[in-house]
């Protein structure tokens, strides 16, 4: 293997898990302990990570510590988001009792729902709105109003999710990385999607590319966790996890 090729390959693999120990990139390129610590001394030194003890970290993985406005991110991505939310709108069947998560791709799967009879809970007011206009069964969560992300937050909305159990759950993620799992910037809305994903017996998170090798300050869920509905990675590292369901536009 020529060395730009595994200087590829080791940048993939840092991205996506955030950080690698030396052992871990040996065993993923199936190269001898010299080579690798070699080609992290010189990606070091290109600034495509930080060498550190006993491994490497990337340097992409800033943590996100603010939310972005609402408005400002519905038409970022917007083409990959109606694909992804398409797709994940066909999941939804006759009689399923769903989750939906605040958000802008998650609000833009309500217009491709056709299942007759299903039920849904949601923290957001834009998505208990529409789903009312369908036609609809829907159970807003109460709780603080946060502008930003205009969701329904904080210890109340916890405290109603507490008797729900869904058959299906969708959600929003700021960041998205193997190693820290999925995330978000603020306490209150990662409570509220934790508690939400632990009621939920089938688990989707809707994120185009750009959140992937993403952290943001608060986890709320392992990697593990849900089936990922994504549009087309360009990162071949995440191409080996089964959890990853890549959509076309």
């Amino acid at each position: 293997m020529l060395a730009e090729e595994r200087f590829s390959r080791i940048l993939n693999i840092i991205d996506s898990m955030g950080s690698a120990t030396v052992q871990q990139l040996m065993d993923e390129l199936d190269a001898s302990e010299s080579t690798i610590r070699r080609d992290l001394v010189a990606m070091d030194k290109k600034g495509y990570l930080t060498k550190v003890h006993g491994g490497a970290i990337s340097n992409n993985s800033n943590i996100h510590t603010q939310d972005e406005n609402f408005t400002s991110r519905q038409m970022v991505n917007h083409d990959e988001k109606e694909a992804i939310a398409k797709y994940a709108a066909s999941l939804i069947k006759n009689h399923d009792f769903v989750y939906i998560d605040a958000g802008t791709t998650t609000e833009l799967m309500i217009n491709y729902i056709e299942a007759q009879d299903a039920v849904f809970v949601t923290n957001s007011l834009t998505n208990a709105k529409k789903l009312s206009e369908k036609g609809y069964t829907v159970y807003i969560i109460g709780g603080e109003f946060k502008s930003t992300t205009e969701a329904i937050v904080g210890d109340e909305a916890v405290f109603a999710l507490d008797k729900y159990n869904f058959t299906k759950g969708f959600w929003g993620a700021n960041g998205i990385n193997v190693k820290n799992g999925f995330t978000t910037p603020e306490i209150k809305e990662a409570m509220v999607k934790k508690k939400s994903m632990e009621n939920s017996k089938e688990k989707y998170i809707l994120a185009d590319e750009s959140k992937f090798s993403q952290i943001s300050s608060i986890k709320f869920g392992e990697f593990k966790d849900a089936v990922i509905i994504t549009n087309k990675i360009s990162n071949e590292n995440y191409k080996k996890y089964k959890n990853i369901k890549e959509v076309s536009e």
